[in-house]
């Protein structure tokens, strides 16, 4: 089944509207298009989990820091919408702009606390654009359920504090990440690195499997650390913006995992930024 493709809110809400009336649940799947693995995998988690989907494409500008990445994000609406033909998913939403951010628009959604460290840290500004545009797609949508991949996991948690603290009525869930044969957490970026750059990228994922391992044997990150970045910055890595340990629910820094953890790590390869994180 070919998804139909819905290009204004007043499309969207009529759709929507004869679903409601048949008490059919919807589920959600936010993306900026150039899908691969990862998304098709929540597409899938979100038809085994409600009657309808819905996959949302918008390369959104406000959580874009760096103009140059803006304009260098893939766009490749005609391929996605190949891709997610055989997962049966009800419709794909490709909002311009200016259906999103008319002339007028004077909001900005700012979730506190959570987005003072890692990727809020170095990117600023960039959780409040996620939010407001998440925060515009849960409530246009009238979703049920909402799907995220864990590759974002500071984006998914702020997304779940959004809409609890907003009283959004939907679910948030977090879906694995999903990984290349070597190790590497797919992103759509990945398609901006160069073959060398891509033979490396992988090495990310290699160090953090041993900084864990050593976290699980009883070290502490302080130790754990700087042989992690020495091995990153000999493979050719660049700028590391964090390898840290945090907790999961608040993602404060932790030196031991004493409660459930998480270790993120976000460094460039081949002026690409790669992030990562992996269950404690």
């Amino acid at each position: 089944m070919k998804p139909v493709i819905i290009r204004s809110l007043s499309e969207l809400r009529k759709l929507t509207a004869q679903w409601v009336r048949r008490d059919e649940s919807i589920g959600l799947v936010p993306t900026m298009g150039a899908l691969h693995a990862g998304h098709l995998s929540l597409a899938k988690a979100a038809r085994d989990a409600c009657d309808r989907v819905i996959v949302t494409i918008f390369v959104n500008p406000k959580q874009f820091n760096n103009p140059e990445d803006l304009e260098n994000y893939p766009r490749t609406e005609h391929d996605d919408a190949e891709k997610l033909a055989p997962l049966e998913v009800d419709a794909i939403y490709v909002p311009d702009g200016d259906q999103m951010y008319p002339k007028e628009f004077a909001t900005n959604v700012s979730v506190a606390g959570l987005t003072d460290v890692l990727c809020g840290a170095h990117r600023p500004g960039h959780f409040d654009g996620v939010a407001t545009i998440v925060a515009k797609l849960f409530l246009q949508s009238g979703a049920n359920q909402a799907f995220f991949g864990e590759k974002d996991f500071q984006q998914l948690q702020v997304v779940r504090r959004m809409a609890r603290d907003l009283d959004i009525p939907i679910s948030v869930v977090g879906c694995p990440t999903i990984r290349e044969d070597d190790g590497l957490a797919m992103s759509s970026r990945n398609l901006n690195l160069s073959d060398d750059a891509r033979k490396t990228a992988a090495t990310l994922q290699q160090v953090m499997q041993d900084v864990a391992a050593g976290l699980r044997t009883g070290k502490a990150m302080g130790k754990l650390r700087p042989t992690a970045l020495a091995r990153l910055k000999e493979a050719g890595f660049g700028d590391i913006d964090y390898l840290d340990l945090r907790a999961m629910d608040d993602l404060g820094e932790l030196d031991t995992p004493e409660r459930p953890a998480r270790l993120f790590a976000a460094a460039y390869l081949d002026d690409v930024r790669l992030i990562d994180n992996i269950a404690i």
